[in-house]
């Protein structure tokens, strides 16, 4: 016996207005960075311009996943379009690694030949870029723990916003001690800013994309709760994957032989959403010895 249970009250929250707000503040922030950083020869403002047109792109796409992840399942695609999120979020983390590599070599060719930087510009330049990559992380902040793609966006932001207050530090260092290598030596450090976010959002999303565990859940623990449930005697089958970025779902078989009622069920999966936030469960229920056992080899 089965049975297959919904909890839709964990509905994600709809970020448009902060996706719509964020992409037209810091697309009107990439172009004046990108023109200011040229006419100041700071190759820190450049690179950083690069970065936050990464970050763009990267909302655009967690927008986009999104709102495909909110549509409803058709006879061919029977979860819907959840998994658009997971993907958007893997083309993301390509993008901020890519952006990684061209700072990089633009930052070790400076360093053999430095440049003058107009200091001033390069100050003010990047201290409103302070203001517009915090003003939004903010509106990210609320979601940044319930679904990968807020949470990139909140990172994203929020690093920029780090990442401008290191391209005023360099600024200013260079005003006061005449040194041209502290700007490319602070576009290495924003490559590798960049560098730590992407891995951290290519792992993640690497590890979704192949149904592994979401983060945060243990599979041993899971297991544990199952298996010391009143009347069970095994868990088996037992399998937990991401369906999006911020929904997860579960298969198991849990062995009882004195079978089941609705109120056993609806507490198991009301203990699962609980404690382990997994709010689609399909469990089924087997009363004799010889149990279905479906998997090739359990894991836990």
């Amino acid at each position: 016996m089965a049975h297959h249970d919904h909890d839709h009250s964990h509905a994600p929250d709809n970020f448009g207005f902060a996706f719509a707000a964020g992409i037209a503040l810091n697309t009107v922030f990439v172009a004046a960075e990108l023109g200011f950083g040229y006419a100041a020869n700071s190759l820190a403002l450049i690179s950083d311009a690069v970065h936050n047109f990464s970050d763009v792109i990267a909302l655009m796409l967690a927008w986009a996943a999104g709102w495909l992840a909110r549509r409803r399942p058709t006879p061919q695609h029977t979860y819907g379009y959840r998994r658009a999120s997971i993907l958007a979020a893997l083309v993301n983390a390509g993008l901020l690694l890519i952006a990684v590599g061209a700072i990089a070599v633009e930052a070790v060719d400076r360093i053999r030949e430095p440049a003058e930087v107009a200091g001033r510009t390069v100050v003010w330049v990047a201290a409103l870029g302070i203001v517009v990559n915090g003003a939004t992380a903010l509106l990210f902040m609320r979601g940044r723990h319930g679904d990968l793609n807020i949470r990139g966006a909140f990172l994203h932001m929020a690093a920029d916003a780090g990442v401008s207050l290191g391209v005023v530090v360099a600024a200013f260092g260079i005003m006061l001690t005449g040194w041209l290598w502290i700007d490319p030596a602070i576009s290495l450090a924003i490559a590798a800013v960049v560098l730590a976010s992407g891995w951290g959002l290519a792992r993640d999303s690497v590890n979704l994309a192949l149904d592994g565990v979401p983060k945060g859940i243990e599979l041993a623990d899971v297991k544990d709760y199952l298996g010391r449930l009143e009347g069970v005697t095994e868990v088996h089958d037992l399998h937990v994957w991401a369906m999006s970025t911020n929904e997860t779902a579960l298969t198991a078989h849990l062995v009882r032989p004195g079978g089941y009622d609705d109120e056993f069920l609806h507490h198991v999966c009301a203990e699962l959403s609980h404690r382990f936030n997994i709010h689609h469960a399909t469990l089924q229920i087997e009363a004799g010895s010889d149990a279905c056992k479906l998997a090739p080899a359990e894991v836990v």
